[in-house]
């Protein structure tokens, strides 16, 4: 479902921008292509006053930090990534987390497109890997269920 709308969605303003380019250049016209797909892709990101934690920006939406300490928490939060088809800072990102489960189920993951969701972390645990991110969308999140914990993500 989350698929369809980003997919409608750039389609939309595709189609819009197109019409208003007409006489542009290939490059300028691919560059506004980029950049409505980015705008597309960081509102699937959970807004700062949804997140439980904080969460900082790096360079893109794709880098930062998240620091938060959950209680019961049942739901996803969407922390950085985006849907570019041609990421400046390049395709690499290091990932670093730490995860604390005190109470419930708690999985640190990467979903790529329309792949299924690849479980970074899912215990009291540390995790450190660079990940190459294809292009499209991409998004690295937590999901817990009765979670109670503390989770710490740095992303660069």
């Amino acid at each position: 479902m989350y698929h369809k709308k980003i997919f409608s969605l750039v389609l939309v303003c595709t189609l819009a921008i197109g019409l208003s380019l007409t006489g542009c250049s290939k490059d300028e016209i691919l560059d506004q292509y980029n950049n409505v797909v980015q705008l597309a892709g960081n509102a699937t990101l959970t807004g700062d006053l949804s997140l439980k934690g904080k969460r900082t920006y790096g360079d893109d939406h794709y880098t930062g930090t998240y620091v938060a300490d959950y209680k019961d928490f049942s739901k996803i939060e969407y922390l950085f990534g985006g849907t570019s088809i041609g990421r400046e800072n390049g395709k690499d990102i290091s990932v670093s987390c730490d995860l604390e489960i005190t109470e419930g189920t708690a999985q640190v993951f990467w979903v790529s497109g329309s792949d299924d969701p690849v479980i970074l972390l899912e215990a009291t645990d540390s995790y450190s890997e660079t990940i190459t991110l294809p292009e499209g969308g991409n998004y690295i999140g937590i999901t817990g269920n009765n979670f109670t914990g503390h989770v710490e993500l740095d992303i660069k």
